[in-house]
């Protein structure tokens, strides 16, 4: 015997509000710009400042799977501080890909030789796997001296937690 009856799942308790999703369009028009002085600051504290900012996660409409971030400037990325023994404990490990290939170097020499590619290897690593990740990274302009090409873009101080 068949049973007539329907069941009417109650109403949720969110019934009245509703939830933003922010399109690409609305992203692209909030994108503002940030400018972070490098020098003295911890390297970890700092590329997880600049993930969050990157990713939109500063923001109340903050949509995970929308690049919904700021533009961030990072000046003075060469006087990055490594706390304890980092500089010469470690290391960037390298493949070429032919055996006997591998090459490990200090950070100590990678900061002489190519200054800005520690900040952007810690903020890479901070930031979403794929190509939404890949996106949210165009948008970190790195450099080594105080000075920089985004005048024009008006960029604010970005204000950092401090410890």
């Amino acid at each position: 015997m068949a049973s007539t009856e329907t069941h009417q799942s109650p109403k949720p308790a969110t019934s009245g509000r509703k939830t933003f999703v922010m399109t690409k369009a609305q992203a692209n028009g909030s994108r503002a710009w940030w400018v972070v002085d490098a020098a003295g600051k911890p390297l970890g504290r700092l590329a997880s400042e600049v993930a969050h900012v990157l990713r939109g996660k500063h923001k109340p409409q903050y949509t995970p799977h929308e690049d919904t971030g700021d533009f961030v400037i990072v000046v003075n990325a060469d006087k990055v501080l490594l706390t304890g023994q980092k500089l010469d404990k470690k290391f960037f490990y390298h493949h070429s890909g032919i055996p006997g290939g591998f090459q490990a170097e200090s950070y100590r020499h990678l900061l002489a030789r190519k200054a800005t590619f520690p900040v952007e290897k810690a903020v890479r690593g901070m930031l979403p796997k794929g190509v939404l990740g890949r996106q949210m990274f165009t948008k970190l302009k790195v450099y080594a001296t105080p000075d920089h090409p985004h005048v024009a873009q008006k960029p604010s101080p970005l204000p950092l937690k401090q410890k």
